[in-house]
């Protein structure tokens, strides 16, 4: 597969969030404002990216080398973890506005099952360095395209009159099960 496909497939054909299903918490619970949806989208690409890299470096460099490859998924979250706490101590020293909006949301990202789903899937899927780091930022820019366009989506309805049945949580769930019948749209695409 080519990389301009890999790419394509992680965004859209195989979007992390509306396809995978991976990650939910956070696209649901940092969607209600646009600027906080890319705020937590560029910490995830940063995070997944990253995590990537590393997790194909602690699993084929050190796991693989003595025979620890079962210790791959606390590895992970351990990698994982200690990107997070960077991404917070970053955020909340040049931007106190951004760290306040995500909220407990920005040290979700530790669990997030979208991260760690895609550092164990590039393992499992056999990829190379380099396939490893492109498909960990193509499928995080997947999940910040999902996520900016989900907020964008809320703040309309926000403003539209909603039954009082469907207000909150009910609209928002209906919302993001048609972007993922919309993104189904792009199967066959590559």
């Amino acid at each position: 597969m080519s990389y301009f496909a890999m790419i394509i497939s992680a965004m859209l054909v195989s979007n992390i969030v509306l396809s995978q299903f991976l990650g939910v918490c956070p696209f649901l619970g940092v969607s209600k404002k646009v600027e906080s949806a890319v705020g937590m989208g560029m910490a995830v690409v940063f995070v997944m990216t990253i995590a990537s890299a590393i997790s194909w470096l602690v699993y084929h460099f050190i796991l693989v080398h003595y025979g620890l490859e079962y210790l791959k998924t606390i590895a992970f979250i351990l990698v994982i973890a200690s990107l997070v706490q960077f991404v917070e101590m970053v955020i909340r020293k040049f931007s106190p506005g951004l760290y306040k909006s995500l909220g407990v949301y920005l040290p979700l990202i530790t669990t997030n099952c979208a991260v760690l789903g895609i550092a164990l899937l590039n393992i499992q899927n056999g990829f190379n360095f380099l396939e490893t780091v492109v498909n960990g930022a193509a499928n995080a820019l997947g999940f910040t395209l999902a996520l900016v366009l989900f907020a964008g989506l809320r703040e309309r309805v926000d403003e539209m009159d909603v039954p009082a049945a469907l207000a909150g949580t009910p609209i928002s769930l209906i919302i993001a099960s048609i972007m993922s019948i919309a993104f189904l749209g792009f199967t066959g695409l590559v």
